[in-house]
């Protein structure tokens, strides 16, 4: 029970201090480039972001008919302390959540960090912030090049070749309708 309390603290401790520091970084290149703060988007625009926010927080439900919201901040947080301490992913097998290839699933590989993308570009496009937009790409960045890494490093420890072929048939970030999963 102590590790689900300390997940449930540090893994929205570590999303919310990378939040910030997304959004100072995102602050100092909008001063130190000189991009607009605003662009003042037209309201098709901003109606269009508010479809984009109910479309990404559909997929996040859809995404949580499969696995709960626990479920993902205990997993997350096992996989960011292998992370934090260099764990080899052999230490990996230890773990016993199953390989869910349902529901978004069988479309995109990470839905829940598409779908952290997804919102925020509807709010960007809703409240017409470039910070929101600086923001989304900073974790577009950081999910790709450090989490996914080490996150399918441990996925395929965990499960093996069946993993390994769903990576071949199924997108990163971005889903594809074409390529679903075929289990």
């Amino acid at each position: 029970m102590g590790s689900k309390k300390q997940a449930l603290l540090f893994v929205p401790l570590i999303i919310g201090i990378l939040t910030c520091i997304f959004a100072l970084i995102g602050y100092f290149i909008i001063i130190f480039i000189g991009i607009p703060v605003r662009y003042n988007m037209p309201p098709v625009f901003r109606a269009a972001g508010l479809i984009i926010i109910i479309f990404g927080f559909s997929f996040a439900g859809w995404l949580f008919k499969y696995r709960s919201p626990i479920q993902i901040v205990m997993s997350t947080y096992l996989t960011m302390r292998n992370a934090i301490d260099k764990s080899k992913p052999a230490k990996a097998r230890s773990r016993t959540e199953l390989l869910i290839l349902k529901g978004p699933q069988r479309h995109v590989r990470h839905p829940l960090y598409f779908a952290v993308i997804l919102l925020f570009i509807g709010w960007w496009l809703l409240l017409d912030y470039t910070l929101i937009l600086l923001i989304a790409l900073l974790f577009f960045i950081w999910f790709t090049l450090v989490v996914i890494r080490f996150e399918e490093q441990e996925l395929k420890s965990l499960y093996g070749e069946e993993y390994e072929a769903y990576t071949r048939s199924v997108p990163m970030i971005f889903p594809s309708i074409r390529s679903r999963w075929r289990k």
